[in-house]
């Protein structure tokens, strides 16, 4: 029996422990747990469109602005260019035969028509010779048979013939003369003498080369503009150069002009002359040559605004706060400025800096603005 209390008052204290230790909550506290999870929820939803409306806003980008204007557009062209000597030819002898005379001294000056070279001539010396002896004896069988034949003692064509003789020995003569001739080398015009490559006494054939004569005054200076300068170039400009190594600054004028602009540079070759009275410009010098061309009005802008595409080029601008692509055709370039021939207007703001970053529509906000 007393087993049995014992067990009942147990079960008792576990319902008893069930009904109030273990209380299960409320319909209310649910409902009241559910709204207060909802203001939760809403207040939560909230700062999170609060914070997806401000990641929505992208800042403004700050950029550097250059405002474009017209100015004074100095059009100056540069180029490379090389010396070359105004004229220039390797000495040969036009016959064959062992140089008797060499008159030239290796970097001396000759004048036009000057001795250089000669060539034994003692065969053709004797040819003529009796080239004239038989032409004396042809004139006096002439004068004989003139006689005859204003006498009727020989016939006109006995007589003809003896004429012609006398013209054919003559051609002969001509013949031997120019001979002659090619066995003297003078200099074609005044200049100096290179290295010479042969001796006196030398056996020499028209290949031979004995040396070269070049004419350093006046010199010549070539070099080449691209072609878009092509109308603006006439013959007679003038030009101004350097050389490399000398503080002093020359002028030529230009003397030709290539007819022809090379197809694969697309460049214009242009021919200058310039004095040379003291040889300080040695043929095959480097040049710099700058050309001052008309000045006009032009908007020049920076380089570094230019953007490459495949269509051309671009610029950014800033219009209504945004960034707005423009198309641009450009013209003369120099170190730091480029010239815009089309696509800008006098008063746009164009962007400078941060250029890689920009796109079509980006909002951005000057920072510094220059017009110089």
């Amino acid at each position: 029996m007393r087993t049995v209390i014992i067990i009942i008052a147990v079960v008792a204290v576990l319902v008893l422990g069930k009904i109030f230790l273990f209380k299960k909550p409320d319909v209310g506290g649910e409902k009241g747990g559910g709204g207060a999870n909802p203001s939760a929820s809403k207040s939560g939803e909230k700062g999170k469109g609060e914070k997806g409306g401000m990641q929505g806003s992208t800042p403004p980008i700050s950029v550097n602005v250059y405002v474009a204007s017209f100015g004074d557009l100095d059009n100056v062209v540069t180029s490379s260019g090389t010396i070359f000597p105004n004229e220039e030819i390797e000495l040969r002898a036009e016959a064959s035969g062992r140089i008797i005379t060499l008159n030239i001294k290796e970097g001396s000056r000759v004048a036009a028509g000057q001795l250089i070279a000669k060539i034994k001539d003692t065969d053709l010396q004797a040819q003529l010779k009796k080239l004239n002896f038989e032409v004396e004896l042809a004139k006096q069988t002439e004068a004989r048979q003139k006689k005859l034949l204003d006498i009727n003692a020989i016939s006109k064509e006995e007589y003809e013939i003896t004429a012609n003789k006398i013209n054919t020995l003559n051609a002969d003569k001509e013949l031997i003369a120019a001979n002659l001739e090619k066995t003297v080398l003078r200099a074609p015009f005044t200049g100096k003498v290179g290295l010479k490559n042969v001796s006196q006494g030398a056996y020499v054939t028209p290949t031979t080369s004995l040396a070269t004569l070049v004419q350093t005054n006046p010199v010549k200076v070539d070099f080449t503009v691209p072609e878009k300068y092509s109308t603006l170039i006439k013959v007679g400009r003038g030009i101004k150069f350097e050389v490399e190594g000398q503080a002093d600054a020359y002028y030529a004028n230009i003397v030709a002009i290539d007819p022809k602009i090379d197809p694969n540079l697309r460049t214009l070759k242009l021919r200058a002359l310039a004095k040379n009275p003291s040889d300080r410009l040695v043929p095959g010098m480097f040049v710099k040559v700058t050309i001052d061309l008309d000045i006009s009005k032009a908007i020049m802008i920076p380089t570094e605004a230019i953007v490459p595409i495949l269509k051309g080029k671009k610029v950014y601008i800033i219009k209504n706060g945004k960034a707005a692509e423009v198309m641009v055709e450009t013209g003369l370039r120099t170190d730091k400025r480029i010239q815009v021939t089309k696509g800008l207007s006098a008063g746009d703001s164009l962007i400078v800096s941060g250029i890689m970053a920009l796109k079509k529509d980006s909002p951005v906000k000057a920072k510094t603005v220059a017009n110089k």
